[in-house]
């Protein structure tokens, strides 16, 4: 499994995303909570961190990124040695990626002037190709913009 992202751990600890987001937060601590069971590692299980100590430490301390590091080191271990905790913690990280916690937010705004071609706002484009016609003639003492089709 992959780590669980630092930015995410420490945007949902730090309140954003809304309600959805203290959900999604309070899932986590509840699967962090639950005990271990046995699984890959079992033997491993007494020197491996439930991850409860680096969830309490990143919730008194949301912008911390050390902590965020520590709860996500700490769930992919626990992830490899406790099965029914990485398939737990794998459907949480899927739900905990459609929060809105603004990492990597985009503003696009336009302001001002003429804009005299096609205009794209967005985030993260890619195999995108804008052709257009040649703008129209420009008319000696004529200020009207003119429409390009």
């Amino acid at each position: 499994m992959d780590p669980v992202s630092v930015g995410l751990l420490a945007a949902l600890a730090g309140g954003v995303g809304g309600e959805v987001g203290r959900q999604t937060w309070a899932g986590l601590s509840a699967l962090v909570r639950r005990p271990f069971q046995s699984g890959r590692g079992s033997g491993q299980v007494s020197a491996v961190s439930s991850g409860e100590a680096e969830l309490v430490a990143l919730g008194q301390a949301p912008a911390d990124v050390t902590r965020a590091q520590a709860l996500s080191t700490a769930l992919a271990v626990r992830a490899a040695v406790d099965d029914e905790f990485g398939d737990g913690l794998r459907q949480w990280h899927e739900q905990a990626k459609l929060v809105r916690t603004g990492d990597g937010e985009v503003i696009n705004m336009i302001s001002g002037g003429t804009q005299n071609g096609p205009v794209v706002q967005g985030r993260d484009f890619s195999g995108i190709s804008i052709t257009t016609a040649p703008p129209s003639p420009a008319v000696p003492g004529d200020s009207t913009p003119r429409r390009q089709d």
